[in-house]
């Protein structure tokens, strides 16, 4: 294996800004609400919604990915996905997962820990629904998780399925695709700052029937 040049990589760092973290709406839901309208408005970052979910699957495996967030309703966070993925399966295990909005170039971050949950049908169905006719028939096709011998499979299935459902035909909800809910017991912002004197302000939970708790911590 060719060298790396572990200089270069400890040379890799860059100096935060001025900008402080105060204080934040009273409601963590509001003040995610505003940072996240703040990362959608800035051209520097691709899709604000991305997040990066963490799981605890079968021999206590931690596995991370990336997921879109589509909804924050009912005390929490919404995303979609195959039940028999990966990330399915590890949360019928655990159902404890993180979150993690990476909004580098605002020197921004925000972490989530919370319980998963699956929503209604219902509302899996709803939502299925409004996506684009391509992304349904893929949802089809994938087998998330699954081994795959090849790629011409998975075109092959995505053909198979789109010659079923043709474009403007009603394409329904696969059963083993849906949504989870993530319903937070702590919520931290955190702000870049100069010096690595960071501001970390995380709202906290004992359970979901009680009040946010408000604590600073040290960077």
């Amino acid at each position: 294996m060719e060298e790396i040049d572990r200089d270069a990589i400890r040379a890799m760092r860059r100096s935060y800004g001025e900008v402080g973290l105060e204080s934040l709406p009273k409601d963590p839901f509001k003040a995610f609400a505003d940072w996240l309208k703040e990362a959608h408005e800035n051209p520097f970052i691709v899709e604000a919604n991305a997040m990066v979910l963490s799981t605890l699957g079968a021999q206590e495996i931690i596995s991370t990915r990336t997921v879109l967030l589509k909804d924050i309703s009912d005390g929490g966070f919404t995303f979609f996905t195959n039940y028999s993925s990966r990330k399915g399966q590890a949360i019928d295990l655990n159902s404890q997962v993180t979150l993690l909005f990476p909004w580098y170039a605002m020197e921004r971050q925000v972490s989530i820990s919370g319980d998963a949950t699956k929503i209604s049908e219902e509302e899996s169905a709803e939502y299925f629904a409004t996506r684009p006719w391509s992304s349904q028939i893929g949802a089809w096709a994938s087998a998330q998780s699954a081994p795959l011998s090849s790629r011409e499979e998975l075109e092959q299935r995505y053909e198979g399925a789109a010659t079923k459902w043709p474009e403007g035909s009603v394409v329904p909800k696969p059963a083993q695709w849906g949504g989870y809910r993530v319903t937070p017991l702590s919520i931290e912002f955190w702000q870049g700052r100069y010096s690595r004197l960071h501001d970390r302000l995380r709202y906290e939970r004992a359970n979901t029937d009680i009040d946010w708790e408000v604590t600073r911590y040290y960077p």
